[in-house]
C-alpha cells in the first residue's frame, strides 16, 4: 500500500514595516486650532450680546483715545458693571465718547466735601441748555465746533479746531472770526451759571516751528488768555474766571496726537464742594 503521509504546510508571516513613531506635534496642533475656533465663536457671541456703545467702550479700554480720570475704571464702562467708586447716577459724557464718568464728588481729593445734588443738576441743565443752543444754530459749521463733558471737577464746554476752519492762526495766538463767533454764542449760556471757571488751552504734538524759547506750552497759554478776554467781552463776568491754563498737548481727545481736534479752547464750570468754599 502507498503511504499517505499529510502534506507540508509552510507559513510565511509577512512584516509590514511602517515609517516608524512619528510623535505628538499634531496634538498641539489640534489644540491650537480647537483654542482658535474657541476665541473665534467668544468674539462672535461678544459682537451679537454687545451695543455699539458697549463694543466702542471696549476698544476704548485697550486703545484709549482721551484721557481716562484715574476713578473711571472699576466696571462702570464698558459692560455696565458696578464699582464700589459708582453712584447711582452717573454723568454720561457729552463729547460723543461712550465713557462713563463717576459724579464730581467722587474724586479722592475730596474728602467729606462733596457735590451736592442740586449742583451736580445745576451742572447737567446747563449742558443740555449749550446743547440746545449747539443744535438750534443754523450753521452746522459752528455747531460741530462745541463740544460739552462732564468730569470729576465739573462741566467742560470746549471749542474745538478742525482742518480748514481753525480757531487761531497756524502757530499764533491770533484769533480767527470763528472764534469769535464760537464765543459769541457760548458766553451768553456761560454768564447764566454761577460757577467759578477756568479757561484751558490745548494744543496739538507739532512742534512750534518759531523762536526755540516760545513752545507749544506758551503757544496754549496765550490762547487761553486771549479767549479769556473775548469771553468778557461777550458778557461772562470777569470775576468768575479763577484760571487761565495752558496745558499744551499734554491732554488730546485723539488717539492721533496730531489731529486738529487737540487744538481747542475748553472751559472748566468748576463742581462748588458742600460745606466747602466757593472755587
Amino acid at each position: 500500500m502507498a503511504r499517505h503521509d499529510p502534506p507540508i504546510i509552510v507559513k510565511r508571516k509577512k512584516v509590514v514595516v511602517f515609517g516608524g513613531h512619528h510623535g505628538g506635534a499634531w496634538k498641539v496642533a489640534y489644540a491650537d486650532f480647537v483654542t482658535a475656533m474657541m476665541a473665534f465663536f467668544l468674539l462672535m457671541w461678544l459682537l451679537n450680546a454687545t451695543t455699539e456703545d458697549q463694543r466702542k467702550g471696549l476698544a476704548d479700554y485697550f486703545n484709549p483715545s482721551i484721557p481716562i480720570s484715574r476713578i473711571s475704571g472699576g466696571g462702570s464702562a464698558a459692560l455696565n458693571g458696578s464699582s464700589v467708586m459708582t453712584k447711582d447716577e452717573m454723568i454720561r459724557d457729552g463729547a460723543g465718547a461712550s465713557r462713563q464718568y463717576a459724579a464730581p464728588e467722587l474724586r479722592e481729593d475730596s474728602g467729606s466735601q462733596a457735590v451736592n445734588d442740586d449742583e451736580v443738576k445745576a451742572l447737567q441743565d446747563l449742558e443740555r441748555q449749550i446743547k440746545d443752543t449747539r443744535d438750534a444754530l443754523e450753521s452746522d459749521d459752528l455747531a460741530k465746533h462745541i463740544e460739552t463733558r462732564m468730569t470729576p471737577d465739573g462741566l467742560v464746554v470746549e471749542l474745538i479746531d478742525s482742518e480748514g476752519t481753525p480757531l487761531f492762526e497756524i502757530g499764533s495766538a491770533r484769533p480767527s472770526p470763528l472764534l469769535g463767533q464760537l464765543l459769541e454764542i457760548v458766553a451768553p449760556v456761560l454768564a447764566t451759571a454761577e460757577n467759578s471757571m477756568q479757561v484751558i488751552g490745548h494744543t496739538d504734538a507739532l512742534a512750534y516751528q518759531g523762536d526755540a524759547a516760545y513752545s507749544n506750552w506758551e503757544l496754549s497759554a496765550d490762547r487761553a488768555s486771549i479767549s479769556r478776554r473775548l469771553l468778557v467781552e461777550h458778557g461772562l463776568p470777569a470775576e468768575q474766571i479763577v484760571a487761565v491754563i495752558g496745558k499744551a498737548s499734554t491732554e488730546p481727545l485723539s488717539a492721533d496726537p496730531f489731529d486738529s481736534k487737540n487744538r481747542r479752547i475748553g472751559v472748566l464750570l468748576l463742581a462748588r464742594r458742600a460745606e466747602g468754599p466757593r472755587r
